[in-house]
């Protein structure tokens, strides 16, 4: 089994599944967000958000491939750059930190040791440029897939709630942490990037 890391770019956006590619729930704020979905641009709307975190801050995302077949992607940025990090209630995302966005892996590769190594691939990047820990927005009443992640699964592959609440915890994840990780957290990485595969669109909070 041939497997590679990518860079998200242009290049590779339509590898990601189609309903990610027309999401801008992050993207954009609430209403920005929702004059897309009314329009019927927000694929192009997210075409120039990546595009323009590239050129102001460079790679935001990871796309998995097994056998040249894309079959997961990971998505994140400072919060400066993600308008829909400020209406959540235990916002700022701490300025040491990146925003883990959202991430996903196709079910039939789960359990191959992907989620670990996606994620250990963006601990090196960040690590490298300069950044401590990765932190979230975690729904802590998470019943069905959506473009925030469930708190009870970011919690299981180490994340520590920094700042809690009722429905919308903010979580960190310390990056080294992540360089030794080891089989044990691949299965509660699997439901981590799993949680996140049905997601048709644009939701409010």
């Amino acid at each position: 089994m041939g497997r590679r890391l990518a860079p998200l770019t242009l290049d590779n956006l339509p590898d990601l599944p189609k309903r990610c590619r027309a999401c801008v729930f992050w993207e954009l704020d609430p209403v920005s967000g929702e004059a897309a979905i009314k329009a019927g641009t927000p694929e192009l709307e997210k075409e120039a958000w990546i595009s323009a975190v590239l050129l102001e801050w460079g790679s935001c995302g990871r796309v998995v491939y097994v056998d040249e077949v894309p079959v997961g992607f990971v998505l994140y940025a400072p919060p400066a750059y993600v308008p829909r990090s400020t209406a959540f209630p235990t916002s700022p995302v701490s300025p040491d930190a990146v925003q883990l966005i959202t991430g996903w892996i196709m079910p039939g590769y789960q359990g191959q040791g992907l989620g670990r190594v996606m994620v250990q691939t963006v601990a090196k990047d960040l690590l490298r440029r300069g950044f401590k820990a990765i932190e979230a927005f975690g729904d802590a009443r998470w019943h069905e897939p959506a473009c925030v992640l469930p708190a009870d699964h970011l919690l299981a592959v180490g994340f520590k709630t920094v700042r809690p609440h009722p429905r919308h915890p903010r979580l960190r994840l310390e990056l080294r942490t992540t360089l030794s990780w080891k089989e044990d957290v691949e299965l509660a990485l699997d439901r981590l990037l799993g949680a996140v595969q049905k997601e048709p669109a644009l939701r409010p909070l």
